[in-house]
């Protein structure tokens, strides 16, 4: 593990060198608090950038009962300070993304004002979005429940996407893959956010009941390709323009938590499965799919959806990574540099990533 926010750029650096596609870093405060402007020049002479900035607003007692919705004003003020000393650190960083997820919630009926929590939310949210760099974006991450289990403040898309719509146009809706009920048509949910300009970012990690925030791909990989899917039919597909230029506008995240498997390993098997359902995607004939839904051709339309996810992109992947000076399989040219058991001397514990 990383013992500090530099040493996390460091790890980093070893997953881009060896994948060429993981040029950026995201910190959250105040875990990763440091001078940031050494830090900005850290990452660049890695050849990496700090990409979103995420406040911190669970962990404090203070926000037992909420943050920005708590029923104290007193709170409420803490926490919007703290959204906007992560705006100045995107500033000093360079950032261009404030990544916002909030425990905010209740745990019983009555125990506070629902209405009440909605306009302290959309007032805190304001301010924030007031004091952050005029190029950046707010991407606002929503979760059906969990810490809170009677309400939670930001429970689904169409929250999000409502705080969004009233902010402006730089605030945009972040799906974290793991933050929905099972079944739920998340690729569904995607197609709409694209198609109303306001897909932010994802947060990719796999699930199998609720936010378990295991390896992107390992028991859902189908889905993800299908988001990626959807994510292209907007790019080279019959769209229009504002949802294409949404559509390549997407900030891509990580968010998992190793506990079983070595961190950086699992980032690259991560990474390495998100390429992959990428290229897959990158295989369906958009215009011979759209003859086939103009015909009402159901199975035609699958099969052409699905024998591209069953497309084996290793060698296209392969050239790719030869024509980028890449080691043809990352994960074992990891393995063979030597570079865990050099950080193993680190010891447990250490800042997140």
């Amino acid at each position: 593990m990383p013992r500090n926010v530099f040493e996390k750029f460091d790890d980093a650096a070893v997953v881009n060198k060896l994948t060429g596609i993981t040029p950026s870093v995201a910190v959250h405060i105040p875990w990763d608090k440091a001078d940031y402007v050494k830090l900005k020049k850290h990452a660049a002479g890695l050849g990496l950038k700090v990409g979103a900035v995420n406040p911190n607003l669970f962990q404090d007692d203070d926000y037992m009962l909420g943050s920005v919705c708590h029923p104290d004003a007193r709170v409420r003020r803490k926490a919007v300070q703290h959204l906007k000393e992560c705006c100045q650190i995107m500033k000093d960083t360079g950032s261009d993304l404030l990544s916002l997820w909030f425990a905010d919630g209740t745990n019983y009926p009555g125990q506070d004002d629902l209405r009440r929590r909605k306009h302290n939310m959309q007032e805190a949210l304001a301010l924030a979005y007031a004091a952050m760099p005029k190029n950046a974006r707010m991407i606002l991450e929503y979760k059906f429940f969990e810490p809170a289990f009677y309400h939670t403040d930001v429970p689904d898309w169409g929250f999000s996407l409502l705080m969004c719509q009233k902010l402006g146009e730089r605030a945009q809706v972040l799906v974290d893959t793991g933050h929905h009920a099972l079944g739920t048509n998340v690729e569904h949910i995607v197609a709409i956010l694209i198609d109303e300009h306001r897909l932010g970012g994802f947060h990719f990690n796999s699930r199998k009941y609720a936010d378990d925030d295991l390896i992107v791909g390992s028991t859902n990989a189908y889905e993800i390709f299908l988001i990626f899917a959807n994510i292209l039919a907007a790019r080279f597909g019959n769209t229009d323009k504002a949802s294409k230029a949404c559509a390549e506008a997407i900030a891509y995240m990580v968010d998992q938590s190793h506990v079983i498997e070595p961190k950086i390993p699992a980032m690259l098997r991560s990474v390495l499965n998100i390429q992959t359902n990428w290229a897959r995607a990158l295989m369906i004939n958009w215009k011979k799919l759209h003859k086939m839904q103009q015909a009402g051709d159901v199975l035609g339309a699958e099969a052409e959806v699905r024998e591209a996810f069953e497309q084996d992109t290793l060698p296209l992947l392969q050239a790719w990574r030869e024509e980028k000076g890449l080691p043809a399989d990352p994960m074992q040219a990891f393995l063979k540099s030597g570079y865990q058991k050099k950080v193993s001397v680190r010891g447990k514990g250490g800042a997140s990533w």
